[in-house]
């Protein structure tokens, strides 16, 4: 059932819309909204606001949105940017339910651009009118058409009706990308070009688009995310619609890691973190243009898979083994084909020679063989996706490369085609079909790879308050923002995760009750990494090597950081373990809080192996962490070794993401490095520790 609301008709299907600032020049961007509206079928009344013009295009031209008749659902705001505010003072004089700002020189140019942006919003709430922008193009819709953009490409565009809706926070690139999905067949229903969201973001859009009947999918082109929170619930919400959201995301660059100051936010970048916030929400991201347009027909009628193998059938041996290699770069599972499926094409006299292939080169014209062969490929249980493969049939003989692939019973199954020829009319039967036909094999392996990472919406995880009661207790005996290691331990053993027994000594020369060997470290809340200054000895053997060693490390401190204000040294028992562990918390300015796990010690940041999710985590997904990071393979029993504990390791990285939840208090990063995993069933240590809040207490 639609559920549209006042909101979704003034913005897609407005009845009346005002044009402020139209002009008369038909030379001028601002001409090009009143020609699109009709040119493109509007249906609706058209208002022209111009002090200066009683008549535009032959529309009756008013003053003032004040002075125009009649109710007025969506107004285009095209004045220069001082004259902003009063036409949203006026709009809410007159009811105006959305402000479309087409106006740049908000918060793109810099702060003082920021604040009257922020002005600009307050105006607006003051009013009750909503914005779109500013610096937006505008939007379009195809039922019922409303072009409302000043964007040249898409008043060239024959624009077909069709499911797909995109969401651009490039106004630029709208028109580029309806055309490229016009070029590729497919058809649009709502097109938003979002500017700098000051008030209507992609999140409460994409929430307005689960419930629209012409929707079927999402397709976002972003280069930040500036409401995680609104778009991942409307994400769940577009997941329980079996609405896929499709996400091409800007950034993947190394910026912002140096800013950290805990190893592991110098190697977690942002776009490591957008990727678990997609993940957790079910949102897939593709790399490739093309797969946002190619990608959807594979996923409609699905949900995410529990497995993902993969069975490639092919007439092709070259253009399977493109797509074949390429899968496995991405870590796609590609299964042979089923043992049914061999005895089968033997009983017809065909020999399979490449076992990840089910290759019907020598027989993929003969139609006793590759119509049944697919069949039974989308009727076995031994794959979960099946892409066919096909070579110059595709492009001479259609009818043979294609028609099985149309008429094939999917069993509920995805099915995909990749066609290595230049192909167009096979292509053009795929797309009538709702087929999912690839053109390159980039697009097809971005979009396998896509499917494969898609999972449903992260569960809403359970806090343990009895531990974030005491974590609270805990940070409230610290001093300051940066807490010193002795304080982060007390921390985080609240959480429940195991320290290395120490002791403080204020002065060199005193005794401590620990058994040598030991390990001596400045205890100091102004040296956060203490190897790089000097801070740490390994391996203590006696009292007289303890003495000697803490008035090395002080001299060291105090030359390499002079401003150090040095409140000991912490004397710490030796551990041992089969594995270094990295374990990491932080709260991403974008997305929230993060839980990061990687191979530890002090190479950390020069190996980069690690996994991170959205923080809180359950012992599954804990576990999952540990099966993704290459460099704990070691904990499975590598090599003749003995295993390692890794439930003890899920725990305590289950442990360290309740961080999350906890309120009151902003954390900004929290560290253990290195984590010692030991042997299974003897659990885990911590041996150094790093806390720093964003706020008070």
């Amino acid at each position: 059932m639609q559920r549209h609301g006042d909101l979704f008709d003034a913005l897609f299907a407005p009845r009346a819309i005002a044009l402020v600032g139209a002009s008369g020049d038909a030379t001028k961007n601002t001409a090009r909204p009143q020609r699109m509206l009709r040119s493109h079928g509007f249906g609706g009344t058209i208002v022209p606001i111009n002090p200066g013009r009683d008549e535009i295009f032959g529309e009756r031209a008013y003053p003032s949105i004040l002075d125009a008749p009649g109710r007025i659902d969506h107004a285009f705001i095209m004045v220069p940017v001082d004259a902003v505010p009063r036409a949203i003072e006026e709009c809410g004089k007159r009811g105006v339910t959305v402000a479309t700002i087409y106006t740049d020189g908000f918060a793109e140019t810099g702060p003082q651009g920021a604040r009257l942006q922020e002005e600009l919003v307050n105006v607006a709430r003051q009013h009750g009118v909503r914005l779109l922008g500013p610096n937006c193009s505008g939007i379009y819709s195809t039922r019922p058409s409303c072009a409302l953009s000043v964007n040249s490409a898409m008043e060239q565009l024959d624009v077909t009706p069709g499911p797909l809706a995109i969401i651009s926070q490039s106004g630029s690139m709208t028109g580029g990308l309806v055309s490229r999905g016009l070029g590729r067949g497919v058809g649009f229903s709502r097109i938003v070009s979002i500017g700098n969201e000051a008030d209507l973001g992609v999140g409460e859009l994409v929430d307005l688009l689960v419930d629209d009947d012409a929707t079927g999918a999402v397709l976002l082109f972003i280069e930040s995310i500036r409401d995680a929170p609104r778009l991942a619930r409307a994400a769940r919400r577009a997941a329980e619609a079996g609405k896929p959201i499709i996400a091409y995301k800007l950034g993947r660059s190394e910026l912002g890691r140096d800013m950290a100051a805990s190893h592991t936010g110098a190697m977690v970048g942002a776009d490591e973190v957008v990727d678990a916030y997609f993940r957790a929400n079910g949102i897939l991201r593709v790399d490739n243009l093309e797969t946002l347009f190619e990608l959807p027909p594979l996923l409609v009628s699905q949900r995410p898979a529990q497995q993902h193998r993969v069975a490639v059938m092919s007439t092709t041996g070259g253009g399977a083994g493109i797509v074949v290699d390429r899968l496995g770069t991405v870590g796609v599972n590609v299964v042979p084909p089923s043992p049914k499926v061999i005895e089968n094409l033997a009983a017809r006299g065909i020999t399979i020679s490449d076992a990840r292939v089910t290759d019907l080169t020598h027989a993929g014209t003969r139609a006793d063989v590759y119509g049944p062969v697919l069949e039974e490929l989308l009727a076995s249980d031994h794959c979960d996706l099946v892409l066919a493969v096909a070579g110059s049939s595709a492009q001479f003989q259609p009818e043979i490369a294609v028609e099985p692939v149309i008429s094939a019973d999917r069993n509920g199954k995805p099915l995909a085609m990749f066609i290595a020829p230049h192909a167009v009319e096979s292509l053009r039967l795929l797309d009538e079909s709702g087929v999912a036909g690839f053109r390159t094999p980039e697009s097809c392996v971005d979009a396998i790879r896509a499917w494969a990472c898609w999972t449903p919406p992260k569960e809403e995880q359970l806090t343990d308050d009895d531990r974030l009661a005491a974590v609270t207790r805990a940070l409230e005996t610290a001093e300051g923002t940066t807490l010193n290691e002795r304080e982060a331990s007390t921390v985080f053993e609240a959480l429940g995760i195991p320290f290395a027994r120490s002791e403080i000594i204020a002065e060199p020369d005193h005794e401590v009750a620990l058994t040598f060997p030991v390990v001596a470290k400045v205890l100091s809340a102004d040296v956060l990494h203490k190897t790089d200054a000097g801070g740490v000895q390994l391996g203590i053997a006696d009292a007289e090597a303890l003495r000697l060693s803490a008035s090395a490390i002080i001299e060291r401190v105090r030359a390499n950081v002079p401003e150090a204000r040095i409140e000991g040294i912490l004397v710490q028992q030796m551990e041992s373990g089969l594995a270094e562990v990295i374990l990491g918390f932080r709260h991403d300015p974008q997305i929230g809080p993060i839980v990061v796990l990687g191979v530890g010690g002090v190479m950390a940041e020069v190996y980069r192996d690690f996994a991170v999710r959205l923080a809180p985590v359950d012992l599954d997904e804990a576990r999952a962490m540990i099966e993704e990071v290459s460099g704990l393979k070691v904990l499975s029993g590598f090599r003749g070794l003995p295993p390692g504990d890794k439930e003890a390791l899920a725990q305590v990285v289950s442990s360290m993401s309740q961080l999350g939840c906890l309120t009151g208090i902003e954390i900004s990063e929290a560290e253990i490095n290195p984590l010692l995993v030991r042997e299974e069933g003897r659990g885990v240590v911590a041996v150094d520790g790093l806390f720093v809040l964003r706020s008070g207490r």
